[in-house]
């Protein structure tokens, strides 16, 4: 009877032991280079190819002038969706790319309903308002274990179950907009984008799961006016301020943002194919391509 009892406590402690790691399961090791890297795909995506990854955000666009009381100028709604695909090899290890197009409609800053004109406080002309609809929004070069820079670091910190990542992209590059001389004359385009990413560390280092459930972002870009403000050589910039989450599905965006995609931007439901080529698009060449009139603007037709 000993023997029995002693057999069962033994069988029910081994059972707790094994119930108990099952419970834990395989956890990716922000420490190892190619997990670091599925770490970094699953916060910004999915561990599946092709699968859709859909972030919403919302915020406030402000006026900066030094000497000058900061304005609110709008407010926005925006969405990004994507997919990702692994870029595996022998020398380079664990590596993903990703596609990706997004909207950003303006929206009164009282009644938080879109908006299509905007009368400068500074010109008091009334512009016509060009909403951001960029397509594609690629990745220029992977992200591999081991890159030319070395083994993969996260741009991380963890901490008390908390992952807490923050990437700052500062932009100089040729103005779409300007002329063979810009070197010589300035126009360059330039601005600062700043980002925040945040997950908790059970979701996302679990390693039986392809993507991390809670994740909330925030967005901070300073850059100059936008082209159809129609600010010229004005001294100044804009400030957006945004922050958003990842959304299980398109019901789940806001509906004023639902019904401009739905109306005017369907396929930015989907993320484009996994194998687009395409030169990314900023709100810049955007507005190039409605100017010269390469491309019909989706609300209406513009005045000059």
């Amino acid at each position: 009877m000993k023997k029995q009892l002693t057999s069962y406590v033994l069988f029910f402690a081994l059972l707790s032991i094994v119930t108990s790691l099952n419970a834990g399961g395989k956890r990716l090791n922000p420490e190892n280079p190619e997990d670091a890297v599925r770490i970094m795909r699953k916060v910004t995506a999915t561990l599946e190819d092709g699968e859709p990854t859909l972030f919403w955000f919302y915020g406030s666009v402000f006026s900066h002038i030094v000497g000058e009381k900061d304005k609110l100028l709008f407010n926005f709604q925006g969405m990004n969706i994507r997919a990702t695909k692994t870029v595996s090899n022998d020398k380079n290890g664990y590596g993903y790319a990703w596609v990706s197009r997004e909207v950003l409609i303006y929206t009164d800053p009282k009644t938080d309903e879109i908006i299509h004109t905007w009368e400068n406080p500074w010109t008091n002309e009334t512009v016509d308002i060009i909403h951001i609809a960029n397509d594609p929004v690629n990745s220029r070069f992977p992200i591999y274990a081991n890159g030319s820079r070395g083994p993969f670091k996260l741009p991380a910190v963890i901490h008390d179950g908390h992952f807490l990542m923050k990437l700052s992209i500062p932009l100089f590059y040729q103005n779409a907009l300007g002329g063979k001389f810009q070197k010589f004359v300035g126009g360059m385009y330039q601005a600062h984008e700043m980002f925040n990413w945040y997950a908790r560390t059970d979701d996302l280092f679990d390693a039986e799961k392809s993507t991390a459930d809670d994740v909330t972002i925030a967005w901070t870009r300073n850059a100059q006016w936008l082209p159809w403000m129609k600010m010229g050589s004005r001294l100044g910039e804009t400030l957006y301020h945004g922050s958003g989450k990842r959304v299980a599905s398109f019901d789940e965006l806001p509906k004023v943002l639902k019904d401009a995609i739905n109306s005017h931007y369907p396929k930015y439901k989907e993320p484009p194919p996994l194998d687009d080529s395409r030169p990314n698009e900023t709100s810049w060449t955007y507005f190039k391509k409605i100017l010269s009139g390469e491309e019909k603007y989706p609300w209406k037709n513009l005045k000059n």
